[in-house]
């Protein structure tokens, strides 16, 4: 689609531009959303803000399978994953009240990034496992969506008959209904949701095209260009609904839009095994995405040590394990 490499960079930065605008308007639309239809800040972060502000990332993913460049597609993915989650030591960072994981204590919240763990450990177990396939579709596609979607049972059910709560403190905040009458309809804040879906989709295309005449032009690898560069800027709408969310005091809202979104993010990869034309996706991996595969499983990893032992102060333990996790992981796989 784009001819050039200049074109193709130049299409990369304005996507992010687009994509950062729309996530503001997204987290007070999906916030107000949250309390008008009573989901919960958690349910409504990872379900309606988590898949719409992933919308960019799946179309990005699909396009590069559909294309025949499974790195580009599985790191795209993945990568996604790792950078969001290191998207909440940054707004832990500008949240100076307290530690972001101790202020938003939710069991749903935890839930989400343990079946985040089980998601990509299906996608491993279909990489290095035997290769099966059912018309060039893995059966571990549909194992995905199945845990995803029983996963979101279990969430919903935490949610409304726990049985075990965070113990409330002084820096905790509670997840509030804030109901105003006089605010937009809930037919227009429903238009408003579809509307930015639709466009931050029409980016994510873009973004996808320009991501692999990148990978063609520059002679780097599609596995490096996804986890590195159409990731990061796919995931531009978490970056900034995050701190959007964590500016208005909605904590929960900004931590289940991360967590339940990178849950929804590897149900990329079953898409683009439906999209790869080459077989199944997961046999196409290469070192470097199965590397960036290890490296998101060990971030959400201290993201639930963190949301567990809910420090106080600065952006604790996990906060400094992530950040630094993920630049020695960025380093290695430039090196790979």
């Amino acid at each position: 689609m784009f001819d050039s490499l200049p074109v193709a960079v130049l299409v990369l930065v304005v996507g992010g531009v687009v994509l950062l605008t729309a996530g503001v308007k997204f987290t007070k639309v999906v916030d107000e959303l949250a309390d008008r239809t009573n989901l919960g800040e958690a349910l409504a972060g990872a379900v309606l803000l988590g898949a719409a502000t992933s919308m960019p990332g799946l179309i990005t993913t699909i396009t590069g399978a559909a294309e025949g460049d499974a790195g580009f597609a599985l790191s795209n993915a993945l990568g996604g994953i790792a950078a969001q989650t290191t998207f909440l030591v940054l707004a832990d960072l500008i949240y100076r009240r307290t530690n972001l994981e101790h202020a938003a204590a939710s069991l749903p919240n935890i839930l989400q990034a343990a079946i985040l763990i089980a998601l990509v450990g299906v996608v491993l177990l279909a990489t290095v496992g035997p290769d099966v396939e059912w018309f060039g579709i893995s059966p571990a596609t549909p194992a995905l969506v199945v845990v995803y979607v029983y996963g979101l049972g279990l969430v919903r059910r935490a949610r409304e008959s726990p049985m075990w709560n965070p113990h409330p403190t002084d820096e905790t905040v509670e997840d509030e209904p804030e109901l105003d009458d006089g605010g937009a309809s809930l037919s227009s804040l429903w238009t408003w949701f579809a509307g930015l879906a639709a466009v931050v989709a029409v980016v994510g295309y873009a973004i996808g095209q320009s991501g692999l005449t990148i990978a063609r032009e520059s002679g780097l690898s599609g596995s490096v260009v996804g986890a590195l560069f159409t990731s990061v800027v796919t995931s531009l709408p978490e970056l900034v609904t995050v701190l959007t969310a964590v500016r208005i005091g909605a904590l929960t809202l900004g931590v289940s839009n991360i967590v339940g979104g990178n849950t929804f993010d590897v149900l990329f990869v079953a898409a683009a095994d439906i999209a790869f034309r080459g077989g199944s996706v997961y046999r196409a991996a290469d070192q470097q995405a199965l590397f960036v595969m290890a490296l998101t499983v060990v971030l959400t990893a201290m993201l639930i040590a963190g949301l567990l032992t809910r420090e106080r102060r600065g952006i604790g333990f996990e906060g400094v394990a992530i950040l630094g996790t993920y630049g020695i992981g960025v380093a290695a796989l430039v090196t790979m």
